[in-house]
C-alpha cells in the first residue's frame, strides 16, 4: 500500500506502491517504482517525535509525512523499486538508481549520473555530473565525488581515521577518476583528477593526478597516459575473449 503526500508534486509517473512524503517534487518524465520511499525523515526528527509523543501511539504514513521536508527529483529520473531517499536530497536531471539504493539526507547527485543497486550514500554526499557508480558501493558522510567518475562494484570509501571517533573527515575523488572494483579508500585522502585506482587496492594516502596506483598499500605503477595506451591495445586485440 503506497502513500502520496498532499504536499508533494509529481509531473512524472509514480507507481501505486511508492511512498512519497512531505513537499517532495518529482520532475517531468521521471519514474518512481513501487516499494520506494521518497522524503524519509531524518533520524533526528524521528527521535524528537518519539520524545514528545506517548509510547503506545499508532502512527501511519501521515506521521512521517508531517515530519518530512521532502526531496527533489529532476527531469527524466528513474528510481527503481525498493530505493529509500531521505528528505533534503536533490537528484538532478537524468539520474538513475538501481534497486535498493539508500541515499541519506543532505546528499546531491549530479546530472546524468547513475548509482547501481544496493549502493549507499550514507550521509551528506556530493556527486558530480556524468558519473557512474556501480553496485554495492559505499560512500559515507562527507564524501565528495567529481564529474565523469567511474566507481567499480563493491568499492568502499571511509571517513573515520580512529573508529569510533567524534571527528569525521571528507574523502575527495576528483573529476575523471577511475576506481576499480572492491578498492578501499581510507579517510581524508584526495584522489587527483584522472587518477586510476586498481581493483582491490588499499589507498592510504593522496593520489597524484593522472597516475595509476595498485596494491595494499597502493603505490604508483605508471601514468594515466600509459593506462589509456594499454586499454587501447587491449580493445584492439584480435584474440581477446
Amino acid at each position: 500500500m503506497g502513500f502520496f503526500s498532499k504536499k508533494a508534486l509529481s509531473e512524472g509517473v509514480v507507481v501505486d506502491e511508492a511512498i512519497v512524503l512531505g513537499p517532495s517534487t518529482i520532475g517531468p518524465e521521471s519514474f518512481v517504482d513501487g516499494f520506494t520511499i521518497i522524503g524519509y525523515p531524518s533520524r533526528a526528527k524521528l527521535l524528537d517525535f518519539l520524545k514528545s509523543n506517548p509510547k503506545n501511539i499508532i502512527a501511519g504514513f501521515e506521521m512521517l509525512d508531517t515530519l518530512s521536508s521532502g526531496s527533489k527529483l529532476g527531469r527524466r529520473c528513474i528510481i527503481r523499486s525498493n530505493c529509500i531517499i531521505y528528505e533534503e536530497v536533490t537528484l538532478r536531471d537524468n539520474v538513475e538508481l538501481g534497486h535498493y539504493v539508500l541515499i541519506r539526507s543532505g546528499s546531491t547527485v549530479g546530472y546524468n549520473t547513475r548509482v547501481g543497486s544496493y549502493s549507499q550514500l550514507d550521509g551528506s554526499v556530493e556527486i558530480g555530473d556524468n558519473t557512474n557508480i556501480q553496485s554495492q558501493v559505499y560512500l559515507p558522510h562527507l564524501t565528495r565525488v567529481g564529474s565523469n567518475v567511474f566507481i567499480g562494484p563493491a568499492a568502499r570509501v571511509t571517513n573515520d581515521k580512529y573508529p569510533v571517533s567524534k571527528r569525521l573527515v571528507p574523502t575527495i575523488i576528483e573529476d575523471k577518476v577511475i576506481v576499480g572494483a572492491a578498492a578501499i579508500l581510507l579517510p581524508g585522502i584526495r584522489i587527483g583528477a584522472e587518477a586510476v585506482i586498481a581493483a582491490g587496492a588499499l589507498v592510504t594516502r593522496d593520489v597524484n593526478p593522472s597516475t595509476v596506483v595498485a596494491g595494499a598499500p597502493a603505490r604508483e605503477i605508471y601514468t594515466r597516459r600509459e593506462y589509456e595506451e594499454k586499454r587501447r591495445i587491449y580493445e584492439n586485440r584480435q584474440d581477446k575473449i
